[in-house]
């Protein structure tokens, strides 16, 4: 690094972040657990065609001494990872299109013995060390076929306890999930009647079973249309018969008013679940509140098996919890007391597993990655122990970000990252304001969370600011301002992003000339709509985006979210003008700014005959505009050329329409009317 500083315009500075090395560290681990004493996860392979390997981490060997652990907060343990199974194996469920917990296992014999779905066939698979993955669950010719998530082993009983999603027919919504059981010799491999049902279907969704310490109760979570899982969910208590079915099930918390996120059976045989009836996600014990607080010890439903907090034996809980930043802590039951892990990690993902004193977690923070990491509840030790940050450029480089709440319509509270322009070695000249990108988070009943990104420090080492909105609607902030988005969609969201755009111009921290908007998925929609509805932005770039709201919904989406309208616009029934009245396909002709258009060709969740309907609207009226569409790819870019190719045009797109000077040139987009 040189240390004299020059001058040179914002959007011009050279960066050693390339777009390959943005895709590179795309992704975090997922899905952690414990087989035996071993910390086993899945974690993402961009340069092997996107898929998400399984990895084990061994445990030391006797007599090898820890390395030292950069960044506070402990040490990074000894021991080696192992990727468990090689390309082209994929540990990835697509129930509910979003997928869930896609793998268990425990010691057997003395080795371990894993159970995992593969995303090409979406069957179950036997796996052990040494040998060959076995399938247990047999192909289904129809629609999307038999898919599992939520394996838990039932060695006693020689099963697997799954979530069963079974397609009836050739239609999206032509689906029924029901609580199962599949046998782990193989015998329902060709036999879809081998599998034994738990239960009779009574509801639309489910999450996996839990099974009570004594192993004579069950329970689960079930929500049925138009209801999203953060609107009310059902938590529900059966009797396990001698034969392992479900009897006598009772609804003992949640309603369509209360959403209950998360259920566990403590080491007492108490029943633990995370309910927001007060206006925040806290925790319960057999319907008694344990801290309460307003704060989120929950979060939204996207994948089933989530997990904000795991018991431990002596009756500690393991959580997640936080106002905005979800941080790992233990709580004590019966004083209500919480103590956070120490260390660089500000967000922790909702994975969590326990074993003894241990506990496993994803953290992140603005400057590291995400992480797997352990807590020693005994000593208060946090370290690193897989997928270990290594700054793959000096972290001078990266974004100096800042938290800060601005005011929308009427005073409204909007949060925000703010992640300015930001480089060792460069200064604008003086009196240049920068560019800055809104990014409207997906969802969007989400949040985006404070991380190291590698994807903003593409933009920010470049001189090009980047704010992260948590519009109303965000998670994180207690139900009500989850619930500013109900009935408002297209249009909270919209003034959110824009008063914070408005801000940072009115203040001086942006140019108002050179602002744009970018989205993907539901922020696909805030970018496309707020560049059809507002003259705030300058381009914008769509990813992946819902652009019609009458053909969104069943028959063209997936079942999961085909009612989620409802809540997010109203019932189409009774006020059918609103959804064309909202949709940025109605409102085309209004389209002046170039924006870039990028969509992957499998996705079910966002079809791309949403982006050829928009295109045909705007066919003809001169407005410059790209549009990429990548074979192989669905909702989510998870292929390294993918992601370089979608980053390097985005930044094209800025680079003409700011008239920026980016060093090294990236690949032209070409811009047509």
């Amino acid at each position: 690094m040189a240390d004299e500083v020059l001058t040179s315009p914002y959007g011009s500075w050279p960066s050693p972040i390339d777009a390959a090395l943005a895709a590179a560290h795309d992704g975090r681990p997922e899905w952690v657990g414990f087989v035996g004493d071993e910390v086993w996860w899945t974690e993402p392979r961009p340069d092997e065609g996107g898929r998400r390997a399984l990895v084990r981490r061994r445990n030391q060997e006797a007599g090898r001494e820890e390395p030292p652990w950069k960044g506070g907060g402990g040490r990074r343990a000894g021991g080696r990872e192992e990727t468990v199974l090689p390309a082209p194996w994929n540990v990835r469920s697509r129930v509910i299109e979003y997928g869930g917990r896609p793998w268990t296992g425990e010691v057997h014999d003395g080795r371990p013995l894993v159970v995992f779905v593969h995303f090409a066939d979406q069957r179950l698979y036997r796996y052990e060390p040494g040998g060959e993955p076995v399938p247990l669950t047999p192909l289904s010719p129809l629609g999307g076929g038999l898919r599992w998530a939520e394996p838990r082993l039932d060695l006693a009983r020689g099963e697997v306890w799954c979530v069963l999603e079974e397609f009836t027919g050739d239609g999206p919504s032509e689906v029924r999930r029901v609580l199962a059981a599949v046998p782990l010799d193989g015998s329902a491999a060709g036999d879809r009647g081998a599998v034994r049902e738990l239960l009779a279907p009574r509801h639309r969704f489910v999450t996996g079973a839990r099974l009570s310490p004594d192993g004579r109760r069950a329970a689960w979570l079930a929500w049925d249309h138009p209801r999203m899982p953060w609107d009310g969910t059902e938590l529900l208590v059966a009797d396990v018969t001698e034969d392992g079915l479900l009897k006598d099930a009772r609804t003992v918390a949640g309603g369509p008013d209360e959403a209950v996120a998360q259920v566990e059976w403590s080491a007492d045989g108490s029943l633990l679940y995370s309910g927001d009836r007060s206006g925040w996600w806290n925790l319960y014990r057999d319907g008694t509140p344990l801290c309460p607080r307003e704060e989120e010890f929950g979060g939204p439903l996207w994948q089933l098996g989530l997990r904000w907090f795991a018991p431990l034996d002596d009756g500690l809980l393991a959580v997640v919890h936080g106002r905005g930043p979800a941080v790992l802590g233990i709580l004590d039951p019966e004083s209500g007391e919480i103590v956070d892990a120490a260390g660089p990690w500000t967000e922790f993902s909702a994975t969590l597993a326990t074993h003894g004193e241990r506990v496993v977690a994803v953290g992140a923070g603005p400057r590291t990655a995400h992480e797997v990491v352990e807590l020693d509840t005994a000593t208060g030790r946090a370290r690193v122990i897989g997928a270990p940050h290594r700054d793959p450029v000096h972290p001078a480089y990266y974004p100096e970000p800042l938290t800060r709440t601005f005011r929308g319509p009427d005073g409204r509270e909007v949060h925000a990252h703010l992640h300015p322009p930001h480089h060792p070695a460069r200064t604008a000249p003086e009196g240049e304001l920068p560019p800055y990108v809104i990014w409207a988070h997906g969802g969007p009943t989400s949040r985006a969370p404070l991380v190291l990104d590698l994807a903003v420090a593409y933009f920010t080492s470049r001189g090009i600011g980047v704010a992260e909105v948590n519009y109303g609607g965000s998670t994180g902030y207690g139900r009500a301002y989850r619930e500013r988005l109900r009935e408002q969609w297209g249009v909270v969201d919209v003034e959110d992003c824009a008063s914070v755009a408005r801000a940072l111009a009115d203040e001086g921290t942006a140019d108002p000339a050179r602002l744009a908007i970018r989205g993907g998925s539901a922020g696909g929609w805030t970018a496309a709509a707020s560049l059809t509805t507002t003259d705030v932005y300058a381009c914008g770039t769509i990813v992946y985006p819902v652009l019609d709201l009458a053909t969104w919904g069943p028959g063209e989406t997936h079942d999961f979210e085909s009612r989620y309208l409802e809540s997010l616009v109203g019932p189409l029934a009774e006020v059918p003008d609103r959804y064309a009245e909202r949709s940025p396909t109605t409102h085309a002709h209004r389209l002046t700014a170039p924006f870039l258009l990028l969509q992957g060709l499998d996705d079910v969740i966002c079809p791309p005959a949403q982006c050829r309907r928009f295109l045909a609207r705007i066919a003809g009226r001169g407005v410059p505009h790209a549009y990429l569409a990548f074979e192989g790819e669905g909702h989510g870019f998870r292929r390294a050329d993918t992601m370089i190719r979608a980053l390097e045009a985005e930044l094209s797109l800025y680079a003409q329409v700011f008239r920026l000077e980016p060093e090294p040139r990236v690949p032209k987009v070409e811009l047509t009317p």
